[in-house]
């Protein structure tokens, strides 16, 4: 099934899943979506993966991971954060869009939808554009019959157009990592290693763990959850690639680093109220006031870690999946107890992630999505864009969803059923 292509010297072939991770692992763009460990959990439920690659003589420049589901009219072929090809080499883009179209004929597939890796605009992190948009490479794969799907924002297409990114490109280690935040993330990363919360990898026997905090967040903030099956099969296929995190409180250290505070602030208390009985000022009176204050609310953090304390010793109020890759480290499910959230659980997390990266020499951390929608303070994804806003990265909206028709009459049947039902 080779192809041969004279004019550019460039060549589409099937390639093995050796070369593809390879390729992937040194590509710019490359991600975990595109490895062999990806086509690995999705064989493994029942869907078939094909991989082609574009060569220069022996070299692959180009390459794309094809994923076949069964639809209701017939195989779709999906490139998930891919085809791996700069959009701006045009004969490589069109040797690869043949080779894709070869093996979606190969697989009897209707159509092939793509979601490049390529950046459409970068912007800083309130949204604002700090590049030019990338028009000529929609037109690239607009040239080779790849229809584009629009400009979305929002949630709910299968890959996200928006993602928040952080560079960490001279950060040298922790210290100077905290101190890239921004001042409220700062101190909720401080305030979570102050009471007791400590961040560990799940073994594999403990996913029942991420999967339950997963779908209490799933029923709070009304999506759908992956169920612990699929979380087992992730790390199956990901391995030591797959980080299941998680934040617990450990409610002994919270307590006993409480009341050391306590009876510090009590004893401020005692040695004020003295001095003003014996020499009453303003300002006495005054500093007496914020620290009463003080205390009261270090009584009340008391009473509620004894509530607390009947939870449990220890108490996971945090989780989250991360997936290393040679190119980037991806932040991709999380879930959180509602309960626990004073305590700032999730900013522990994400610091320890990207303290990971500064250990791994990785360079680029990936928050994955969010909505695109920047001046709507009611936007649905407005807490997760503030919470990953704090961490100061920039924004990067992709080029988005692409799809090459294989099969015109069945393609037009199923975008005419579309069209009649409203999707």
């Amino acid at each position: 099934m080779t192809v041969h292509e004279n004019g550019s010297g460039l060549r589409w072939e099937p390639i093995d899943g050796d070369e593809m991770d390879a390729f992937c692992a040194r590509f710019p763009q490359g991600n975990f979506q595109q490895t062999t460990a990806m086509a690995a959990l999705v064989t493994g439920r029942g869907h078939e993966v094909d991989y082609v690659g574009v060569r220069r003589g022996d070299e692959i420049v180009a390459a794309a991971e094809i994923v076949y589901t069964e639809g209701k009219f017939g195989p779709e072929g999906s490139i998930w954060i891919g085809p791996l090809c700069d959009p701006h080499d045009t004969d490589a883009l069109r040797v690869l869009t043949e080779g894709v179209r070869g093996s979606a004929h190969a697989h009897k597939a209707i159509s092939v939808t793509a979601w490049p890796s390529d950046v459409y605009c970068r912007r800083d992190s309130d949204g604002e554009p700090v590049s030019a948009n990338d028009d000529a490479a929609l037109a690239n794969y607009a040239a080779l019959g790849w229809r584009h799907a629009g400009f979305t924002r929002g949630y709910g297409a299968v890959v996200n157009r928006w993602v928040y990114v952080k560079d960490l490109t001279g950060i040298a280690d922790e210290k100077a990592l905290l101190k890239s935040y921004d001042k409220r993330t700062q101190w909720s990363v401080k305030r979570a290693a102050s009471m007791g919360v400590h961040v560990r990898e799940l073994t594999d026997d403990e996913l029942g763990v991420f999967a339950a905090i997963e779908r209490q967040t799933a029923e709070r903030r009304s999506f759908a959850p992956r169920d612990e099956q699929y979380f087992r099969q992730f790390k199956q296929a990901f391995g030591d690639k797959a980080h299941f995190m998680v934040a617990e409180i450990h409610i002994a250290e919270y307590v006993a680093d409480m009341q050391a505070k306590r009876e510090t602030l009590q004893r401020k208390v005692d040695q004020l109220q003295a001095k003003y009985d014996e020499h009453p000022t303003t300002k006495t009176e005054r500093q007496l006031g914020e620290e009463s204050r003080n205390l009261a609310a270090a009584d009340k953090r008391l009473t509620e870690a004894a509530e607390f304390a009947k939870d449990g010793d220890v108490l996971p109020a945090a989780a989250s999946l991360f997936v290393e890759h040679p190119q980037e480290f991806v932040y991709l499910f999380s879930g959180s107890v509602e309960r626990y959230k004073p305590f700032y659980a999730s900013a522990l997390i994400q610091h320890w992630a990207m303290s990971r990266c500064l250990e791994l020499g990785i360079t680029r951390y990936n928050f994955y999505g969010i909505s695109g929608v920047f001046d709507d303070p009611n936007d649905e994804g407005r807490g997760v864009l503030e919470f990953k806003q704090g961490f100061n990265g920039y924004v990067e909206e992709l080029l988005g969803e692409f799809t090459l028709p294989v099969d015109p009459v069945r393609y037009g049947v199923k975008s005419l059923a579309h069209k009649l039902l409203g999707r």
